[in-house]
């Protein structure tokens, strides 16, 4: 070895996700930084040296646990207002779909959204990306969708990328115009969709502001046909597909989404077998969002067992939204994962690393291996389980890295 590491850090419970171990997990390892990518890993007596002659700087972590940093694959971060009296509404026996066909919903949020400027957007925002920040996440998706006009749905995704300039984390943004049809086009659908496909996607686009395309495919949402309309749209300009499917009923959208090899379908309560099937053979990915399902109060699990036996890859993510998910922990929605959809802990946790990378299309982070970007979480725990045990609280992360740079987590 020439050249020494800039950081190696010694003593460490190692969550690595590779290998036939559970959670390929490392006792007493030691795991390399350089130049913002993980340089060696493994256990700490196969080091190829001394430790001090190896690192400019060498730390011992007296057995604390070492994850890959967490990654949110779905998120709403960017938003106007917020929606606490519709939670009160349902509540009191109004559901989602009462709310969202009598004005309410994503509907609400246009307008606040609509109203704000771009640093306002950017104000709001940046707290709540620091509340991610803290539990441990260093990849955040953002989507777009509470604009649903050009000017507005641009301002989202310049928000979306300001985050991650500020805060120095990634940020995926997702071209989400069918989210809501807007008021403006309640009697003409298909010309917002042909606005969607014609004028929206290719210029937000060409901009360098969209990374993927989405839409939500449902009852009160867009039929298949629309989402076929903008997928091939998107793929016309090489953008990766993905889809809010199956939540609310089952309109065949996960086998859509699967058919453009798209990156994962997310929700899925009303997930069919011939869906299942599909996402398999195409090897979408599964992601499941149990601050929805919690904040509905739904009933109807996603088939958890099927997805399993068909070997779907499951993510998990806090879909953070002012209607239905108002949610601001990624650690919670991993535990929401095992309490509410029975997912063991190993998988949460490889559903909010190694996983949602994938629904990401990044193969660069959610493992400890040679290579990967140096995106690292150190918690003040030994073991994994307990970063899904936990409810709450501000004291499980000790630090995150970065692209190998430490940084605080707190504001």
């Amino acid at each position: 070895m020439t050249t020494r590491w800039d950081h190696l850090l010694l003593d460490a419970t190692l969550a690595t996700f590779v290998g036939e171990a559970p959670y390929g997990l490392i006792e007493n390892g030691a795991i390399a930084l350089h130049q913002g990518r993980i340089a060696w890993v493994g256990p700490q007596r196969e080091l190829p040296g001394d430790a001090e002659t190896l690192a400019t700087r060498v730390d011992y972590l007296d057995g604390a646990l070492v994850t890959p940093g967490l990654i949110d694959c779905h998120t709403h971060l960017v938003f106007g207002g917020n929606r606490a009296h519709e939670f009160d509404l349902r509540l009191n026996g109004a559901s989602y779909e009462e709310i969202a066909r009598a004005g309410g919903g994503i509907v609400s949020t246009v307008k606040a959204t609509r109203e704000a400027s771009e640093d306002a957007l950017f104000a709001q925002a940046l707290p709540r990306a620091h509340a991610l920040l803290a539990d441990g996440v260093t990849t955040i998706e953002i989507k777009s969708g509470y604009g649903l006009d050009l000017d507005t749905e641009r301002r989202m995704l310049r928000v979306a990328r300001r985050l991650g300039k500020a805060l120095d984390i990634t940020v995926r943004t997702t071209f989400l115009g069918l989210h809501a049809l807007p008021p403006e086009f309640r009697d003409d659908r298909d010309t917002y969709v042909d606005l969607v496909c014609d004028v929206m996607l290719p210029t937000l686009a060409g901009e360098g502001l969209v990374d993927a395309v989405d839409a939500f495919c449902e009852n009160i949402g867009f039929t298949p046909a629309e989402t076929l309309r903008v997928f091939e749209r998107a793929t016309q300009l090489g953008l990766p597909v993905k889809l809010h499917a199956e939540q609310l009923s089952d309109l065949d959208g996960a086998a859509l989404v699967a058919s453009f090899n798209g990156l994962s379908a997310d929700h899925l309560e009303h997930l069919s077998e011939h869906g299942v099937h599909a996402m398999a053979h195409a090897g979408t990915v599964a992601v499941l969002l149990p601050g929805a399902y919690y904040a509905l109060r739904e009933t109807k699990l996603p088939p958890i067992a099927s997805l399993r036996e068909h070997g779907v890859a499951m993510a998990v993510a806090t879909d953070c939204n002012p209607g239905t998910s108002p949610l601001l922990s990624l650690r919670l929605a991993a535990g929401m994962a095992c309490t509410l959809f029975r997912l063991t802990p190993e998988e949460a946790l490889r559903g909010v690393t190694v996983h949602a990378a994938k629904a990401l299309g990044l193969a660069d982070r959610g493992t400890l291996a040679v290579g990967q970007r140096a995106d690292l979480a150190r918690w003040n725990v030994h073991s994994p389980a307990e970063l899904c045990y936990w409810i709450g609280g501000s004291n499980v992360l000790r630090e995150i890295f970065l692209g190998g740079e430490l940084l605080s987590p707190e504001p």
